[in-house]
């Protein structure tokens, strides 16, 4: 016998609504955007949201689907555009997650003293000066930076391809995370195959100059394949593992793989 399709609760539009303001803007967008309405929505989940907790459950589940459809689609041999040097931003934008936004908040790390931490399922888990790291195969890409707000600027990035440094350590290439935190108490994480793509860079030179304390002296992640919140800075300890991580602004429901 077939039953009569449930009828969305009156309140469900405005709970989606506000449930889904707290989104960051890109998947707010998305979100808001897409041909399904609201109502639809809420019959595709199976779901009758009637306050806010199941509606962020709701589209904490769509978040997560989201995550795993993008990581089906990433393709290792799909690059990132690269730019030539006639069209390098500068100066390049300044952008923090800490509050003001101004450079004078940047930590500031002593060169002589720094070691990057490597842990987890690595063979070699001996520390590394910053000499050592710059002793590593340099490799140069003039890529797009985009901003989850909604700027975006090109920058010329040299470092050592993170799959070679992952190689390096004798990593765990099957493992599902790779795990930054950071010496401006920054927190995020990157799946394996992104971290293994030919462009995702250690980088420690910005615009053919040691990378300036504001954008994250001594080491900075460059993913041209993923936001720039996804790229962190001030980089203080590596970690394979397949434990998730989360981050700073995945916490604060960031869609966590974050591709472009």
């Amino acid at each position: 016998m077939l039953r009569e399709p449930k009828k969305a609760h009156p309140d469900t539009g405005a709970i989606l609504k506000e449930a889904a303001r707290r989104l960051d803007r890109a998947t707010r967008r998305q979100f808001l955007r897409r041909a399904l309405g609201l109502g639809s929505l809420t019959l595709l989940a199976g779901c009758d949201v009637t306050d806010g907790y199941s509606a962020e459950a709701m589209l904490g589940r769509i978040s997560d689907f989201n995550d795993r459809v993008q990581a089906w689609l990433f393709s290792p041999e799909r690059l990132a555009k690269e730019y030539p040097e006639s069209m390098i931003t500068r100066p390049f934008p300044f952008n923090s997650f800490y509050e003001p936004n101004i450079p004078d908040k940047a930590p500031v790390i002593d060169a002589g003293l720094y070691r990057l931490n490597v842990t987890g399922l690595v063979e070699q888990r001996a520390d590394w000066t910053l000499p050592q790291l710059h002793a590593l195969p340099r490799v140069t890409q003039i890529t797009r930076h985009i901003c989850i707000e909604g700027w975006s600027a090109i920058g010329s990035w040299s470092g050592v391809p993170f799959s070679h440094f992952l190689r390096r350590i004798g990593a765990d290439l099957t493992a599902n995370y790779v795990n930054f935190r950071c010496d401006d108490n920054y927190v995020t994480s990157i799946d394996m195959p992104t971290a293994l793509h030919p462009q995702t860079q250690l980088t420690f030179w910005l615009d053919g100059q040691v990378l300036p304390r504001a954008y994250g002296f001594p080491m900075k992640l460059r993913v041209p394949t993923k936001l720039g919140f996804k790229n962190p800075k001030f980089i203080g300890e590596i970690e394979v593992s397949n434990d998730y991580l989360g981050g700073t602004w995945e916490s604060q429901s960031y869609n966590w793989f974050s591709g472009l």
